[in-house]
C-alpha cells in the first residue's frame, strides 16, 4: 500500500486542479437577475458588484464607475452609505467625482481604476509625441494622494505638483486637456477632479434617463415588471438598463412595488 502524507496529497491536488477564480462570487452574481441581487447591506459589497456589472462601452476607453444614486437604490440606509463612502474615501480605496449631469450627481471610482485611467491617457498623449508628460506622475503621486476632496484650488494644485518638479502653467493646461481637471464656472481658480473620456458617456446617461422615464410614462399605469424591463435595450444610451434603473430608483424618479408576480417598477409623479 502506498504511503502518502495528507500534505503531499494536498499538494498533488493543488497541482492537478486549477485554482478557483478569485472573482467567482461576483461572476456568479452577475448571472442572477436584477431582482435577485437588488439589495445589499454593505456599501463596499454593493460597489464591487456594480463595478463587476458595469456594461462594456464601444469606442470609449473608460474604467467602471458607480453613481452615488445607485448605491442609494441598493443600500437602503442613506446615512450608512454616506458614512461608509467617506470612510472608503479617507482610506484611499476610492474617489468621488462631481458630475455635470445634475446638481446631486456624483460618480465613484475605485482608486486603482482611476490610476489605470490616468495611465491610459498618458500613454495616448505619449503616442501623439506630447512632451513633458512627467506631470501625470506628479499628479498621481502628490495630488491624488494628498487631496481627497472632489475639488482643488489653483495654488494648492501648483504647490502639490511642485513636489514632483518645476511646475509650469503648461503642465496644468495639459491636465485640463487630458480631462483630469475641469475649471469651476463660479471660480476659475478652483478645479473639479474629473474622469477622462467620460463626456460621451454622460451624454448617454442624460439621454437614457429621459428615454426610460418616457417609456414608463407612456404605459397605462406607468409601471412594468422589473424582470421584463431589465431585458429591454435603450436606444440613446451606451449604458445598460440595470445601470439606469439603479440610478433612477436611487434618485427617487422611480420606485418599486411588490406584486404577486414580483417587483414592479413604477414612475413617480412629480
Amino acid at each position: 500500500m502506498e504511503n502518502s502524507s495528507p500534505s503531499t496529497s494536498r499538494k498533488r491536488q493543488r497541482a492537478d486542479e486549477p485554482e478557483p477564480e478569485p472573482e467567482s462570487e461576483l461572476n456568479d452574481a452577475e448571472l442572477l437577475s436584477f431582482e435577485e441581487n437588488f439589495n445589499f447591506s454593505d456599501t463596499l459589497v454593493a460597489l464591487r458588484m456594480m463595478r463587476a456589472q458595469f456594461p462594456p462601452i464601444d469606442k470609449v476607453s473608460i474604467q467602471p464607475f458607480i453613481l452615488r444614486s445607485q448605491l442609494y437604490s441598493s443600500v437602503k440606509d442613506r446615512t450608512q452609505v454616506d458614512r461608509e463612502l467617506e470612510s472608503l474615501r479617507r482610506e484611499r480605496v476610492l474617489r468621488t467625482f462631481k458630475l455635470s449631469t445634475g446638481q446631486d450627481d456624483h460618480a465613484i471610482m475605485f482608486l486603482d481604476d482611476y490610476f489605470s485611467q490616468i495611465e491610459r491617457v498618458s500613454k495616448r498623449l505619449e503616442a501623439q509625441k506630447q512632451e513633458d508628460l512627467s506631470v501625470f506622475q506628479w499628479f498621481k503621486k502628490h495630488v491624488i494622494h494628498s487631496n481627497l476632496d472632489p475639488n482643488i484650488g489653483h495654488e494648492e494644485l501648483r504647490s502639490l505638483l511642485s513636489l514632483g518638479g518645476k511646475v509650469k502653467e503648461e503642465h496644468i493646461s495639459l491636465l485640463i486637456n487630458a480631462g483630469l481637471l475641469t475649471r469651476q464656472l463660479i471660480d476659475p481658480n478652483m478645479y473639479w477632479f474629473a474622469i477622462p473620456n467620460i463626456g460621451s458617456v454622460l451624454k448617454g446617461l442624460t439621454q437614457g434617463r429621459k428615454e426610460l422615464m418616457s417609456f414608463l410614462n407612456r404605459r397605462k399605469y406607468k409601471e412594468m415588471a422589473m424582470t421584463a424591463l431589465e431585458k429591454k435595450r435603450l436606444r440613446l444610451s451606451p449604458l445598460d438598463m440595470r445601470f439606469h434603473l439603479r440610478d433612477l430608483l436611487g434618485s427617487g424618479h422611480l420606485k418599486t412595488v411588490e406584486s404577486p408576480t414580483g417587483l414592479l417598477v413604477k414612475a413617480v409623479k412629480d
